[in-house]
Formats: structure tokens, sequence, C-alpha cells
């Protein structure tokens, strides 16, 4: 499971986090202000952050620039708060957060945020792709260097995709992690165990993932995959 690390200066909230994410089987570590997550940050090397906003030390958004301006934001990083403003979660989404959570942190929202930001951290590099400004596409060019729909040497399996830009950001990724797990099971002829092999994920995130996403499993299931 994943190393995760939650910063809020709260007893109760870091203590609630903590027994939820330790029951989904994760290593969690707390920090209560941002000089124990910059220690916790260089010593756990975490998957995921879990940063609350107001905090009195140093706040989570000026915690977030540090590591965006010295290369350290290399993991997923989801805000929390009781108090922001709509411009404060934009701005921290603009430096570099995936996500934000407002407290109180219902336990679906919370688990689904994590889940999207682990299968984020895990997920190979994407290649830059290319965009098209005057149709609104993007071309994946995928890890052959081929688009989806072009013809494949070694016989993988072809898919033909493309994702409209004019929608809202979650619409957009919901809409591409669903065709990448759709291409990775049909590669993987429905095998659970293979395609959670490739994307980094438990079987058990997996099917969440999948069912949340309205992947048709019937498709390409096989027997004891």
């Amino acid at each position: 499971m994943a190393n995760i690390l939650v910063v809020d200066d709260e007893l109760g909230i870091r203590d609630l986090l903590w027994e939820i994410l330790n029951d989904e089987g994760h290593s969690v570590e707390i920090a209560e202000n941002a000089a124990q997550a910059r220690a916790a940050r260089l010593r756990e090397r975490p998957d995921l952050v879990l940063l609350d906003i107001w905090m009195p030390d140093t706040d989570g958004v000026t915690l977030l620039k540090e590591w965006s301006s010295t290369g350290a934001l290399t993991m997923p990083v989801i805000m929390m708060s009781g108090h922001a403003t709509i411009d404060t979660a934009v701005e921290a989404t603009k430096i570099g957060a995936l996500a934000f959570l407002e407290k109180p942190i219902t336990l679906q929202k919370l688990l689904g945020a994590v889940e999207q930001g682990l299968s984020r951290s895990s997920a190979p590099k994407p290649v830059q792709p290319f965009i098209s400004s005057s149709s609104l596409k993007v071309v994946d060019l995928g890890v052959t260097g081929l688009p989806f729909g072009a013809s494949n040497l070694d016989g993988s399996t072809q898919i033909q995709q493309s994702f409209m830009l004019d929608k809202p950001l979650r619409e957009s990724r919901d809409e591409f992690e669903k065709a990448y797990f759709e291409y990775h099971l049909a590669n993987e002829n429905g095998s659970m165990t293979r395609v959670a092999e490739k994307t980094g994920l438990e079987r058990t995130h997996l099917y969440r993932k999948l069912k949340q996403l309205g992947v048709d499993l019937t498709r390409t299931k096989k027997s004891g995959a």
C-alpha cells in the first residue's frame, strides 16, 4: 500500500485521518505544522500528502509553493480546509495541488480523492500530448509513439480515443482514466491481476476505480482473471 503524509494542526483531524487511512491498509505519517511536514517529506518520501491550508506557522499554500519552487513537489498533494475561499482553492490548484477537500471531510470524498491521487502517483508518466486548438482534441502518443488507432507492429490492442478539452477538468480526467484502464484491460485480456501489476494498483483499489469510472468489465473479463 501507500505511504501517506497527513499535515494538519488539529489533533482530532490528524487522528481521524490516520485511523481511516490506516484501516485502508496505508502507512500514515502525521505532522502538525510545516516544519514537521518538511522533515517527514524528506524522511518518508510519501506517495501522497493531505495538506491543511490554515496552520499557525506556515500555511499550506505557502508550503506548497515552497515544494513547487524547490522541485520537491514530486508527489500528489490534496489540500484541506474548512474556511478557504474559492480563490484559495484555485490558487492551490494552479501551484500544483491535485484536489481540494472541504472540511468536514466525508469518508467517500476522502477515499475517492486519495485513490485518485495514488493512481496518479503510481501511473507511468505520460508522454506530452499534442493539442490541436482548432478541434480541441488531444492525440495521445502512448508508450509506443503511435497515436491510438495506428497500426502497432507487435499486434497489441489498438484503441481510437480522443478527448474534448472544453469540459470541466474532473470530467476530462475521468474520461482519460476510463480510456487508460480500458486500454490495459483489453491488452491483458481482462486479467485484473495483470492490469493491477501494470498500473501499480492493488486489486481492491483497481475494482473500486473501475466501478467509479463506469468501466464495463463484462466485455473483457475472462474466467480466472
